[in-house]
């Protein structure tokens, strides 16, 4: 799989940027804030309908415009794909494929598979639970793309469960009242579509864990510390993490009905797989907090060269997007990461500086000024 052209229209820096990109290595160089990781986020959010930097759309679409426009052509087995997403902030998105207008925009998830790894990173390991849950549910969607409806599903529902649980009404209200009726109804479809989340998670972590070991290890060269991966539920350890998805379900309900005082008192819904983590590990201690800044990098990266496989082995290479990575890293990890990328299908780099890259990884080079984005030489 691999992206062969790509056009903006009003998004971030660009009014109108068009790309013609081929397989292999591709790096855009330029000095910072020339727009850069704009290009490589454009493709990223094909991909996951999110941004790598940002948590909403508003900052995509370009200053002055009420509307950003991303296009890209995307070969799979020799079938050329054009997806089109509209960004409207502030009312609902658009997309279309192959010039069809599609019913939702989830609709276009797995037309393109990425992996992405950008400075953001460190927050998997030095960062809250919320950036381990997304690291976690976006590669979810990428290799199920279902679950994009799963994780709206949840989202929507615990938005509607923590209204009705903030109303001032329902705390004044004994249990057997109407409004605590409806909130049983919440709690239902709560555990209905977060037993399913859950599940998903801890499967996926579960394939993770092997690559994500053997990806530390050669990324870090340190053969006798182990990288650990544990998911951590809110429901504590009640449940075996191998438990099947309706022993979730019925644990969730049954800690729903625990809890119920405590969320009336607080409006908030306390259990769900919104308040899970992943805990990473070095040896016997957690990583956040313990891991250095270089084995912090190694994690991060490790992380996502595990992803890059596990998507691997359902039969596509996703496309590799490393954003400014190669100057946060030592030469030692450089050539370490340039051996292990080598092979895909394609690699988009970016960089500000052209001598962080190393020799191995040179393919078409673009060089980006001031928003103009113009092809430098091919080897």
């Amino acid at each position: 799989m691999w992206v062969q052209s790509l056009s903006l229209t009003d998004l971030r820096s660009y009014e109108q940027v068009d790309c013609t990109l081929q397989r292999g290595v591709t790096t855009f160089v330029g000095r910072n804030g020339q727009g850069k990781t704009n290009l490589v986020e454009a493709i990223g959010y094909i991909a996951t309908l999110g941004s790598h930097r940002v948590a909403t759309d508003a900052p995509l679409v370009r200053t002055g415009a009420t509307q950003g426009v991303i296009r890209c052509e995307v070969v799979n087995d020799d079938r050329v794909i054009t997806i089109e997403l509209a960004i409207n902030p502030g009312s609902a998105n658009k997309a279309r494929v192959n010039r069809s207008p599609v019913p939702k925009v989830r609709d276009v998830l797995g037309l393109l598979r990425t992996v992405l790894f950008a400075p953001e990173d460190l927050a998997l390991v030095k960062g809250d639970p919320s950036d381990r849950r997304k690291f976690i549910d976006d590669l979810l969607v990428q290799r199920t793309p279902r679950l994009a409806g799963t994780r709206s599903d949840y989202e929507r529902t615990l938005k509607q469960r923590n209204a009705l649980l903030k109303s001032s009404s329902i705390a004044r209200r004994s249990a057997g009242t109407e409004m605590l009726r409806t909130l049983e109804v919440w709690d239902e479809q709560l555990a209905a579509s977060g037993s399913e989340l859950i599940s998903a998670r801890i499967a996926l972590l579960d394939d993770l864990m092997c690559l994500g070991r053997s990806k530390y290890t050669f990324i870090s060269g340190d053969e006798s510390t182990l990288l650990g991966m544990e998911y951590i539920s809110s429901l504590g350890n009640d449940v075996p993490l191998l438990a099947d998805r309706e022993s979730w379900r019925l644990a969730i309900l049954e800690s729903i009905k625990n809890k119920r005082r405590e969320e009336l008192d607080r409006g908030l819904t306390l259990i769900g797989p919104h308040r899970d983590d992943i805990l990473l590990t070095l040896g016997q201690m957690p990583a956040k907090g313990y891991a250095s800044h270089g084995e912090s990098w190694s994690i991060a990266l490790a992380l996502r060269l595990a992803s890059f496989e596990l998507l691997r082995t359902d039969g596509v290479d996703p496309v590799l997007i490393l954003d400014d990575v190669f100057a946060e890293l030592d030469v030692s990890r450089r050539q370490r990461l340039a051996e292990q990328v080598a092979t895909a299908t394609q690699v988009l780099i970016t960089a500000a500086v052209d001598l962080d890259i190393p020799e191995t990884l040179r393919g078409v080079r673009f060089a980006v000024n001031s928003g103009t984005v113009t092809m430098q030489e091919a080897s």
